[in-house]
């Protein structure tokens, strides 16, 4: 039986990590900051979220704060230098990270492809902006990554004026990328960042 919290609907299929305590500490987290979640994540143990708005810092902040009050078991990719220092590296590690090597002749996206293929569950946040900047068109990396995994593009939304943190909805990508992206971004057009004028 899927849980709830808010508005927001968590299948059982979805892979989940931490305890009661951590969740309480994300619900607070969220109660704080005057969040509320909203959507339903779909009943799969393998997906590519895409983020936005992106336009702050403080959306990584209250995605960790949505991972924690989850439960969710969610990934996002950084340089494996960051990964290096042990204790920052075993945080990294404890809030989802995974090190990818820039430099690497298969490049990021093989690299993430292959994280779904070895994993029997894995759900993995990409920001499609890539910066916090505003920019004309989006990085197509989370696109290419779950079609060549053959796996859903869930929207991730933040919506400051609301306070909501929300799940949108589900894409199957067919290859018809530049449809399919103009079809998200228009979906997130109705959202707002914390900072409007980098969006």
């Amino acid at each position: 039986m899927p849980s709830r919290i808010d508005d927001m609907v968590i299948p059982d299929s979805l892979p989940r990590r931490g305890n009661s305590l951590t969740r309480a500490i994300g619900r607070l987290l969220l109660r704080l900051g005057g969040w509320r979640l909203t959507g339903e994540f779909p009943d799969a143990p393998k997906f590519v979220v895409a983020a936005a708005p992106h336009t702050s810092n403080w959306d990584g902040l209250w995605a960790i704060a949505l991972f924690l009050a989850t439960g969710v078991d969610f990934h996002w990719m950084a340089k494996k230098e960051l990964f290096a220092l042990p204790l920052l590296g075993r945080l990294f590690r404890w809030l989802g990270g995974v090190p990818v090597d820039r430099q690497a002749p298969r490049g990021l996206v093989e690299q993430a492809v292959d994280q779904f293929r070895r994993r029997d569950a894995f759900l993995l946040v990409i920001t499609p902006e890539g910066t916090r900047r505003r920019v004309e068109h989006w990085k197509t990396g989370f696109y290419r990554i779950a079609h060549a995994a053959q796996v859903p593009i869930v929207l991730g939304f933040v919506d400051y004026p609301r306070r909501l943190l929300g799940i949108g909805p589900t894409f199957v990508p067919r290859g018809e990328m530049e449809q399919e992206i103009a079809a998200m971004r228009a979906f997130f057009a109705q959202m707002t960042g914390r900072h409007p004028e980098r969006m």
